[in-house]
């Protein structure tokens, strides 16, 4: 996991123990007091938000006990985890950047893509220059590496 990733998980851990939860224990309080628990949806909703808080705690506590932080500025040559990869799409000629992260830090969306998708795959231990092609549900695409950084 790298540094930025393992402080954002660490962030939500903080905020889910330190806001949500306290939140969801009000409202809890709150629900009992407008009596009968077994017609009230607003008791049922909480206790349901609860278990939701509850779990992505143990989840990211799981997580973050187990992660190894990697710090890609002490990285170099060909891609590897941590890698920011700009490629080339052979077939739309758009141009993409992505950051090789782990499974719990990835966001396709915000450039980080899960060291385990395809496309992350077939491009570890590849150089500048080089083309990958990747199966996709679309079909096979075809990307060129056009650079690579560690930052």
């Amino acid at each position: 996991m790298t540094r930025g990733g393992h402080a954002a998980l660490d962030d939500e851990l903080l905020r889910l123990k330190s806001e949500d939860r306290p939140a969801v224990i009000r409202a809890i309080a709150e629900a009992r007091g407008h009596g009968d628990l077994s017609e009230n949806a607003e008791y049922h909703a909480a206790r349901e938000r609860q278990s939701f808080v509850e779990g992505r705690i143990r989840e990211l506590e799981s997580i973050l006990s187990r992660a190894e932080i990697i710090d890609p500025v002490r990285l170099s040559g060909s891609i590897k985890f941590g890698a920011t990869v700009t490629l080339i799409d052979g077939e739309t000629e758009e141009e993409r950047t992505f950051q090789i992260v782990g499974e719990a830090e990835a966001d396709i969306d915000g450039g980080r893509l899960n060291i385990r998708s395809p496309l992350a795959r077939a491009l570890i231990g590849r150089d500048e220059g080089d083309t990958v092609e990747v199966r996709t549900p679309g079909g096979r695409r075809s990307y060129e590496v056009v650079s690579i950084r560690y930052v």
